[in-house]
């Protein structure tokens, strides 16, 4: 189990609603949890942060980068009634979404609702097909349009309403952990890189980057703006343990096992390689998976940001995605913050990544 600040400081960042185009309250969390250890911080028009330890001007500088949001659904539309359509922020599932409690962010507060189910001895021959987000509504109490107007507003973002819960001292259940884990290991890795700042040889920015849910556009800014000269992205990963999932289409990473270091595509192969070499010899648990096209994760963003960014991808494993219920082990959120520690103790001032 997690000391008692650091537990803390993960169940702000999971509990703090952060869908993707309304991050803020969320990254003010993270912010003021890593900017007593930055030398600097800074924000950008749309909300990404970035954290920095200015080591050497002269030297290459590392970015440890996570992204900030979580999927969740938006207001489109309230009937005569009072009940509320939803369309999805991201990759929002529906048919997972009946029964659910929801939490409505307006800018009177939070308004709590409940995506409707009706009884199973009300339903139709053909209403166990899966429906889609059209056929999906909530109730937030009105009996009017107007009075639930008066409550809530077009364009409100909404997200499930979950809390942490440890199933063991290792296994944790929780919304969001897609990807507001990522944000709480660079931070617990800038942490530990800024306790031995005088030991280091290379500049260190942490970003934890909005929007990564449609499309990756913060780590897409930031990238353009601080042009680092390395990049170690953390995301989550399908741990694909569970049953149903064919291992011959998707690989087999297994949850408790260790960090996943993914091959190929946007990941640079120097990087990777010294990825593996620091993983072994710092005796880091780690797990492989390969891409074929892309990853899915800011990776894809950050790589070939002006002149190109050698960047490596390297993942939590996570059951449940995009779920208002996902998975995760505590020691495979230590092996990726060992695994991003070591990798910039590793570093020379004037390392090169060059492939010839």
């Amino acid at each position: 189990m997690l000391e008692k600040r650091k537990l803390e400081f993960l169940e702000s960042l999971l509990s703090t609603p952060s869908p993707t185009g309304y991050e803020t309250a969320g990254q003010q969390v993270w912010l003021d949890y890593i900017s007593p250890l930055a030398d600097r911080t800074l924000t950008d028009t749309y909300g990404s942060a970035a954290a920095f330890l200015d080591v050497d001007p002269d030297a290459l500088t590392v970015m440890l980068e996570a992204h900030c949001d979580e999927i969740g659904m938006v207001i489109q539309h309230v009937d005569e009634k009072g009940f509320l359509y939803l369309n999805r922020l991201g990759g929002s599932d529906p048919a997972i979404a009946r029964a659910k409690k929801v939490s409505v962010h307006s800018a009177k507060g939070v308004v709590r609702g409940l995506v409707g189910n009706t009884a199973i001895h009300l339903q139709d021959k053909d209403s166990n097909k899966s429906p889609s987000w059209k056929d999906l509504f909530v109730d937030i109490g009105a009996t009017s349009r107007e009075e639930a107007l008066e409550m809530v507003r077009i364009g409100d973002p909404v997200t499930y309403s979950e809390d942490l819960e440890f199933f063991t001292d290792d296994l944790f259940v929780a919304r969001a952990i897609d990807n507001r884990i990522g944000g709480y290991i660079i931070a617990q890795a800038f942490e530990e890189l800024a306790a031995m700042k005088d030991r280091l040889k290379v500049n260190v920015v942490a970003v934890n980057a909005v929007q990564e849910e449609i499309g990756g556009f913060g780590a897409r800014m930031m990238s353009y703006r601080l042009h680092p000269d390395v990049a170690i992205v953390t995301d989550v990963t399908h741990a694909t343990d569970s049953p149903g999932i064919n291992h011959k289409e998707h690989g087999l990473v297994k949850l408790g096992e260790g960090a996943a270091i993914t091959h190929g595509t946007a990941n640079q192969r120097k990087v990777v390689e010294k990825l593996v070499d620091v993983a072994e010899k710092a005796s880091v648990p780690v797990q492989h998976e390969a891409t074929s096209v892309r990853t899915g994760t800011d990776t894809d963003s950050i790589f070939h940001a002006k002149t190109g960014v050698a960047s490596a991808l390297v993942s939590t494993p996570l059951r449940y995605m995009h779920s208002p219920a996902e998975m995760a082990s505590l020691k495979d959120v230590e092996a990726v913050k060992n695994l991003m520690t070591a990798f910039v103790k590793s570093l020379k001032a004037k390392e090169s990544f060059s492939l010839f």
